[in-house]
This record gives structure tokens, C-alpha cells and sequence, in this order.
């Protein structure tokens, strides 16, 4: 599927300005995960693929798995391997990382994980410590890690919580990088064909930035930034 020149703008918006707010996040997991040389990882909705360059950097081999055709695209140009599902047959991976997965696809990807391999979940933290969602008009509620490990049949392993601050130059490069992540209830967040996230479309481009930019202005500093505090959860568990 090509996308369209909307979808693909966003991903540029979420590859240049959004997606570092999540480097916090993936250094405390890689941290505690100890990934190092001869680790290989799966990433499931990787993106553009930022975590995978800060796995690959640190010496493991890292293979994404997006939905979104514009970010895979990003993330190829890159040249990293990022696949459009989770690979068949699967591969003997040593860790799955899973960012706000939802059950299916989780299902899908927990066969790609050798027996004993670590996979990571993550999402949004307590409401009273996330700014991001109320500025969002609610977002999606965080979901329950440790209920999703279960169901999945997993043995848990650790868990821990990391801040992960949303910093923006100005307004302006707020507004792109939120819409961009797609939870904006501006956006047409139509079925893609899989469980991961919808391509964002807006239903009225103007409209969404002129109430997203409202939201915002109580989070504005004086030189103009704009600082959104979060904290976010992970949790470990182990695959059977």
C-alpha cells in the first residue's frame, strides 16, 4: 500500500520531532535488559525504527515490525530491517519489545521469542502523572501491563517506571509531533489491515491544529517551549 501524502508528512513529523520523547523509555529497558553484542531484538511497532538504531548501537541485532507503510518506509531508509508482520517461520529472538500493544498483535509476535526470552510492555503511566493525554482530550486509557502478561501467559519479571518528558521547541512543533503519534480524536484512525496503529488522517487538518494549539498554551514557558511532564510503565516478563 502507498501512502498517501498526509501519512507520509505525519511520519516524517513523528521520525523528526516525536519520537525522542520516548528515548527514556528505551534506554531504561535496554539498561535493565543489559542488551548488548549478539542480543537480537524484535521491536513490534517500531516506527522509524528509534529503538532499533539504540539497540543497534549498543550492539544487538534488531529487526522492527510496523504496520504503518510511511514509517516503514522511514525506517528503511534507514536501513534497518522492519517488516510489515512478525516473521514466518519465526525467528529465535532473545527479547520482544511491545510499546502499547494491543493483545492480538502481542499474540502474534510472542511465537517470534526463543523460550525463557525477555519481552517488554509499556505505556502510558498513572493519569495524575501524564500530562499528554489530557492535552490529547483523554487519549486511550493505559492499559493494564501486568493483566495483559497474564492472559498472554507469560511469567512476569520486573517492572519499573521512567520519566519521560514531551519538550517542543515552540507551539508550533508541539501540535506536529502530537498529531503525528495519530491519538489526536481529530484524526481518521481507520483499520490499516492489522492490530498495530492506524496511519493518521485528519478529518480537518486546520481544526485539529487550532484546538490541539489551545490546549497547549497553558504548557508554553516563557521563551515559547513547551514542556509536557509523563511517566511511563514498563514491565518484564518472561516467555514460557
Amino acid at each position: 500500500m502507498t501512502p498517501t501524502p498526509t501519512a507520509t508528512l505525519a511520519a516524517r513529523d513523528w521520525a523528526e520531532i516525536q519520537e525522542r520523547m520516548l528515548v527514556p523509555l528505551y534506554e531504561a529497558v535496554f539498561d535493565r535488559l543489559e542488551v548488548g553484542p549478539g542480543d537480537r531484538l524484535l521491536g513490534l511497532d517500531c516506527g522509524a525504527g528509534l529503538p532499533l538504531l539504540l539497540a543497534a548501537g549498543r550492539g544487538a541485532v534488531a529487526t522492527g515490525v510496523e504496520a504503518d507503510p510511511a514509517r516503514r518506509a522511514l525506517a528503511r531508509e534507514r536501513l534497518l530491517e522492519v517488516l510489515a508482520a512478525p516473521p514466518e517461520p519465526p525467528r529465535p529472538y532473545d527479547a520482544l519489545l511491545a510499546f502499547s500493544p494491543s493483545p492480538a498483535a502481542l499474540a502474534a509476535a510472542l511465537p517470534a521469542v526463543r523460550r525463557g526470552g525477555a519481552v517488554v510492555l509499556a505505556d502510558w503511566g498513572p493519569a495524575e502523572r501524564c500530562t499528554v493525554p489530557s492535552v490529547l482530550g483523554g487519549g486511550p486509557a493505559p492499559q493494564d501491563l501486568d493483566a495483559l502478561v497474564e492472559r498472554a501467559g507469560l511469567r512476569p519479571d520486573g517492572s519499573g517506571r521512567v520519566f519521560c518528558p514531551f519538550g517542543y521547541a515552540d507551539v508550533d512543533s508541539a501540535v506536529r509531533g502530537l498529531l503525528s503519534t495519530g491519538l489526536y480524536p481529530g484524526a481518521d484512525t481507520g483499520p490499516t489491515g492489522t492490530d498495530g496503529p492506524a496511519s493518521f488522517e485528519p478529518v480537518d487538518s486546520a481544526s485539529a491544529e487550532k484546538e490541539l494549539a489551545e490546549a497547549l498554551h497553558p504548557f508554553e514557558r516563557p521563551d515559547g517551549a513547551v514542556w509536557l511532564p509523563n511517566i511511563f510503565r514498563y514491565v518484564i516478563a518472561r516467555a514460557a
